[in-house]
């Protein structure tokens, strides 16, 4: 652990105004003392290391020379904020990063007033600035919009796009572009062979800079053709870059780990005329720390850790992770079918295909960060006979809806979707938690909507959906471990639409989808206690539902409770309109439904987050008691006796 007293210069700065009172000979020791503060934090907090160690030097110099937070600073993802944090008002909180009620482990806007732009998903960065910079433009305000973006979100479309329309900010815009050559996975695609040509055909801010240098303190028409021969070296050097092709004015690359350059070339940009402005700025992830910069991840996201050693905090052994589960049923899949391809938007280890990726190499595709090509790409394999999986989180397929709805489903292709962490995330918050996809999809004409309750499900179900070429099919499983069960030796094909009863009785229903069968279950031996006979059914499917099972146990059971780890507009949304459209509840039965509050729920333990959205086994009991309560008081208080 570092205690304050290594951190003496460090402990003068509260706010980047304290910072800028600094002398620049000054700023190396406080860049080294940042960084030694945020491995000792992340130590004990866990979350992502490596991304804020390689920016140390650059949040450093940012601070020091625009006038944040009137100048936006926006970091995309924001994941290598944690220094960004220390040095803005928040370096008494930083070891609450990630837990309930401390702070995010992502920017935030109503945190501090230094993070005018929230976000947690990739290359949305240059856009907000882009918004920032015209709005004070529109106003007549001083204040420039300033995006970090590292390498692997500029595989994202977005940043292109907004890149293309970046020329109306002119000098007001900044781009810093922060290249490690790495991003959670090695990074992908031509673009980052094209940067990798710009830093090996070049030293650090050559020729072209010491022309501009010159240029300054010569005469206008000497000045105008050294300005010439900067653009014939530009040409020379790289052939231009595809940067200024869209209206940037490219400086670079820069070490960006040597105050000494970056602090006077940041000056330079900021009192610079022309523009929009890219800065290529080249760093080590993990930076001046052994463990991360010798590790493959560079420690991207970390547990708890000893900082003298690096060696993480392991949990317990226990039952496979879900993602685990499914990249090894697919695999297993693969080596009798060649049909079947995987594709993964730059989480090739987070979706569990990394060993897919060892096993069939030839059809594994990582394209970057780029989900809407990642659901049309696959929509093409699938038009051309292949059995493509498209494996992305929840959170992160909302952003290629609109490929999910016309490339895939009007078309009725079967793609396969594999949808990782579905339900609520722990530490990474709202902007990670899968709450959406049950609504967003079960509305979908073709699509079926599976979700398996444990682990041995989930085997069954990507066998189920290897097997389904009628249309698209996506299966729904969360983060982290399974339950224990033990995995079948042999996958069966599940017939769609079609659910299961794991208890019977007579008075009350429990429909649960997904893993909140555990807790469904837990619920119906209180409920027993209490004098109230429960079925459990595990429906398996949000869409198509199994419309016989349900009218069967709404017809029989005076209530029915249904449980998602879904926001509303989901299974309970799509039960009640068939129970309303088939009459089921007009005979008096008590229905009720259960799923995420409608609400964007802040970090915590995920089983504190269940508790606290009221779909754990006590919010079922609760419920059924209040509708029993509602409608029939004296057998409300002959259950509680």
């Amino acid at each position: 652990m570092v205690d304050a007293l290594t951190t003496p210069l460090l402990d003068t700065v509260q706010l980047p105004s304290d910072l800028r009172a600094l002398a620049p000979t000054q700023l190396r020791q406080l860049a080294d003392e940042l960084r030694q503060e945020t491995i000792a934090a992340v130590g004990v907090t866990g979350g992502h290391l490596g991304s804020g160690l390689g920016v140390v030097e650059l949040t450093v110099a940012i601070h020091y020379v625009f006038d944040t937070p009137n100048d936006k600073l926006v970091w995309d993802v924001g994941h290598q904020c944690y220094p960004h944090k220390i040095l803005t008002g928040r370096r008494d909180r930083i070891r609450t990063l990630r837990m309930g009620g401390g702070l995010s482990g992502f920017t935030k806007r109503s945190e501090s007033e230094y993070d005018p732009f929230g976000a947690a998903h990739s290359s949305t960065s240059i856009s907000a600035s882009l918004g920032f910079a015209i709005a004070n433009k529109i106003a007549g305000k001083p204040g420039k919009g300033i995006a970090v973006i590292g390498d692997g979100a500029m595989s994202a479309g977005m940043a292109y796009e907004a890149m293309n329309n970046a020329a109306q900010a002119g000098n007001r815009l900044v781009v810093i572009l922060n290249d490690n050559d790495m991003s959670i996975a090695p990074p992908v695609g031509g673009l980052s062979a094209y940067l990798s040509r710009i830093v090996s055909s070049r030293e650090f801010l050559g020729f072209r800079d010491l022309a501009r240098k010159l240029a300054k303190h010569l005469p206008r028409p000497i000045a105008a053709g050294m300005r010439k021969t900067d653009e014939f070296a530009r040409g020379i050097a790289m052939g231009g870059t595809l940067f200024e092709e869209l209206g940037f004015y490219y400086v670079g690359p820069i070490d960006g780990h040597n105050l000494d350059q970056l602090i006077p070339v940041l000056e330079n940009v900021r009192d610079a005329e022309e523009g929009p402005i890219l800065v290529h700025v080249v760093t080590k992830k993990g930076k001046g720390y052994g463990p991360a910069e010798a590790a493959a991840d560079k420690y991207h996201g970390v547990q708890k850790f000893d900082v003298i050693t690096g060696t993480q905090a392991k949990a317990p052994p226990g039952p496979p992770q879900y993602q685990n589960v499914f990249g090894a049923q697919l695999s297993k899949e693969a080596e009798s079918d060649p049909t079947i391809c995987a594709i993964t938007a730059a989480m090739p280890s987070g979706t569990g295909l990394d060993a897919f990726s060892k096993a069939h190499p030839d059809r594994f595709f990582d394209v970057g960060i780029a989900e809407q090509h990642a659901v049309t790409f696959a929509a093409g394999l699938a038009a051309q006979g292949m059995r493509p999986f498209c494996a992305i989180y929840s959170t992160f397929l909302q952003r290629a809806y609109d490929q999910v709805v016309h490339d895939v489903c009007i078309q009725n292709l079967p793609v396969r979707f594999a949808i990782d962490r579905a339900g609520l995330v722990g530490a990474d918050g709202a902007t990670h938690a899968g709450s959406f996809d049950v609504t967003y999809l079960a509305t979908l004409p073709n699509m079926v909507v599976m979700a398996p309750a444990d682990e041995a499900e989930l085997v069954h179900m990507t066998h189920t959906a290897v097997l389904h070429d009628s249309g698209p099919i996506a299966i729904r499983y969360p983060r982290g471990n399974g339950t224990g069960v033990e995995l079948p030796a042999e996958a069966q094909q599940l017939e769609i639409g079609k659910g299961r009863i794991v208890r019977q009785g007579h008075k009350v229903a429990i429909l649960s989808l997904g893993t909140r069968l555990a807790e469904s279950l837990k619920a119906a031996e209180a409920l027993e206690a209490r004098g109230l006979s429960t079925t459990v059914a595990d429906l398996r499917f949000a869409k198509p539902l199994d419309e016989d099972l349900i009218r069967k146990l709404l017809t029989t059971h005076e209530v029915a409770v249904t449980i998602e780890e879904a926001a509303v507009g989901g299974l309970g949304a799509h039960v009640l309109t068939f129970a309303s459209d088939d009459g089921l509840i007009d005979a008096g039965l008590k229905l009720r439904t259960l799923r995420l509050p409608d609400i964007f729920q802040d970090q915590d333990k995920p089983e504190l987050q269940y508790a606290q959205a009221g779909l754990d086994a006590d919010a079922i009991v609760e419920t059924v008691l209040k509708a029993l309560r509602h409608n029939s008081g004296a057998v409300a208080e002959g259950a509680r006796a």
